[in-house]
């Protein structure tokens, strides 16, 4: 499939997310920088997500697509599936209930240009159930190579832009495991790319009000699986980036 060069295909998950599917299709045609293409892969949704981005394209806008699944098979497959499908040089992933700041194409790839990179991400700030920002800032290093990267979990799949004229589009395809997104980004360093961080707020993490303790050891065993089962790190080296892991997480969160 041939690319357009300057394109950047926006990779949006959809499962159930009726409640903000609208306001995450008017965000992005919003957009300061026009030259985009939504792919909304639609995961088997049972709600009314479909009827919503169906009467969102009604408007003639031909840079929305909606690619529909008859099963619901998870946030891995419905990406892969939107990669196989996108136009442009440039990748972008947005989950269906986060938020970008109007400006967040442009600068972004404005960034990607400057530092002649393959893959960057940007700050983020967590939202409330309702988006509403809350002053809790995520900052971001500089850059991050794949061994930094396994003590620390900052790069946010919002955030994330990848060009795919550097990196090809089998790299960025995401594993069939748990924390998906965060082993895409581990495979993609380990072939020997950095990651750039632009330590600029340009996307909102919409987190419901909840803090079960049993979402916190769901991540930690997904943490765990992944050093042990994915990257194949010996027990010592997993303890150790557990270790750090942890305790960032625990600050990004305080």
């Amino acid at each position: 499939m041939e690319q357009d060069a300057g394109l950047i295909s926006i990779i949006v998950p959809v499962y159930n997310a009726g409640a903000y599917i609208r306001e995450t299709i008017s965000m992005v045609a919003a957009q300061t920088y026009g030259n985009w293409e939504l792919l909304l892969v639609d995961d088997g949704s049972e709600d009314d997500s479909r009827e919503k981005i169906r009467e969102s394209m009604e408007s003639g806008d031909a840079r929305i697509r909606l690619i529909e699944k008859q099963q619901n098979e998870g946030a891995a497959r419905a990406r892969n599936t939107g990669i196989e499908a996108s136009k442009g040089r440039y990748v972008a992933f947005l989950d269906a209930d986060d938020l970008w700041m109007p400006d967040k194409l442009e600068k972004e790839l404005a960034f990607m240009k400057e530092k002649q990179a393959a893959f960057v991400f940007t700050a983020y700030e967590f939202g409330d159930e309702d988006a509403k920002r809350t002053g809790k800032v995520v900052n971001v290093p500089p850059s991050l190579t794949y061994f930094k990267a396994l003590s620390r979990t900052v790069i946010f799949t919002t955030t994330v832009m990848l060009d795919t004229e550097r990196t090809g589009r089998e790299l960025i395809r995401m594993p069939e495991v748990k924390s998906e997104d965060t082993a895409t980004w581990w495979k993609i360093l380990k072939n020997g790319f950095t990651a750039y961080g632009l330590n600029e707020v340009l996307a909102v993490y919409r987190r419901p009000a909840r803090s079960l303790s049993s979402n916190k050891l769901e991540a930690i065993r997904r943490i765990w699986n992944l050093y042990r089962k994915q990257e194949k790190l010996s027990l010592w080296y997993s303890v150790y980036n557990l270790f750090f892991w942890a305790v960032r997480a625990t600050m990004r969160r305080l």
